[in-house]
């Protein structure tokens, strides 16, 4: 079981060049119920987030990147963020275990269980086998990472999971054969499926067959376990998706690539244009909880919405902010 980590043991905070904090004033409008923070962290020089995930069991949110895994600071925003998990008291970004792997595809999988894959840290080159990372899973908060398969073989670009009857299937983006692949024993073994050139993936919790995927074409869907993908009729071209809980009516949320947030209730109603950001999104999820929290990483730093981008918090800004 995942440990919630008060003092956060193998984390370090950046210091310059890496990262540099500052306390700041002042933030984005903050919706009805959604306290805007005192300050928030500014971040110089992390780049290329590839992944955003909450875990309900410990509370902590997270950032995948170029410089390995980071703990995102959440403690501002209000109790309907992760409802019923442990409060963050992270203060400021800081990187796990000081590992600086390339984390390309990332997932909370289940409470207490991250899955990740990508390339191996320059330090951890003669203890991986090169130059892909394959599926590497954590219990641990993202302080150590265990191989599950195709090590030194496969860079998954994407990762989406969803529990069935009697496991996990996972669903991977594989960058070298542009393709999307299966597994149906939590990453385990693995099934090349449609090969489709594609920037995000989503899974329908409540239908495992179902998959979706962003393209230059539009939004595309299988329902066969991504053996085929078909457009999805009247979908506004979305850059990334995310399947919503059932609780907040199911159905998707999009982000364009001018930055308008997008979302349909139910796979058969229109889809309504119901914010924005300030940039182009690098990664975005849905987190849920007493509000439909989601989180999005653009050029401007990382924010969160509790209303589907009417309104944001900033948790991270950019130097120019």
């Amino acid at each position: 079981m995942l440990r919630f980590r008060c003092s956060p043991r193998g984390v370090r905070a950046l210091s310059l060049p890496v990262l540099t904090l500052f306390a700041l004033t002042g933030c984005t409008a903050a919706g009805q119920g959604t306290p805007a923070p005192s300050s928030t962290s500014t971040m110089s020089s992390i780049q290329h987030i590839h992944g955003l995930g909450a875990d309900p069991l410990t509370g902590d949110t997270y950032a995948a990147t170029h410089q390995g895994m980071w703990l995102i600071p959440t403690k501002t925003l209000p109790p309907s963020y992760l409802e019923g998990a442990p409060r963050s008291t992270t203060d400021e970004p800081v990187q796990i275990g000081g590992r600086e792997q390339d984390v390309m595809g990332f997932t909370v999988a289940a409470p207490g269980l991250l899955l990740a894959s990508g390339h191996p840290a320059p330090t951890e080159q003669n203890d991986w086998n090169l130059p892909n990372l394959g599926l590497i899973s954590s219990t641990d908060g993202a302080d150590s990472w265990t191989p599950v398969a195709l090590q030194g073989e496969t860079d998954f670009h994407d990762l989406a999971a969803v529990p069935m009857a009697d496991g996990m299937r996972v669903y991977g983006y594989d960058a070298g054969a542009g393709s999307v692949s299966v597994s149906d024993d939590s990453g385990a073994t693995w099934s090349a499926r449609a090969v489709l050139p594609l920037r995000d993936l989503a899974v329908d919790p409540a239908r495992p067959d179902r998959v979706f995927a962003t393209t230059a074409e539009g939004l595309t869907m299988s329902d066969d376990a991504g053996r085929t993908f078909g457009l999805v009729p009247g979908a506004p071209g979305l850059l990334v998706v995310e399947a919503v809980d059932a609780a907040w009516g199911a159905g998707l949320v999009g982000i364009d690539p001018a930055g308008a947030v997008w979302r349909q209730e139910g796979l058969a109603e229109a889809w309504t244009q119901t914010g924005t950001i300030r940039g182009t999104p690098e990664a975005f999820t849905f987190v849920g909880g007493g509000s439909p929290w989601i989180l999005v990483a653009d050029d401007h730093g990382i924010a969160a919405s509790a209303d589907y981008g009417v309104t944001w918090t900033d948790l991270v800004t950019a130097p120019s902010e």
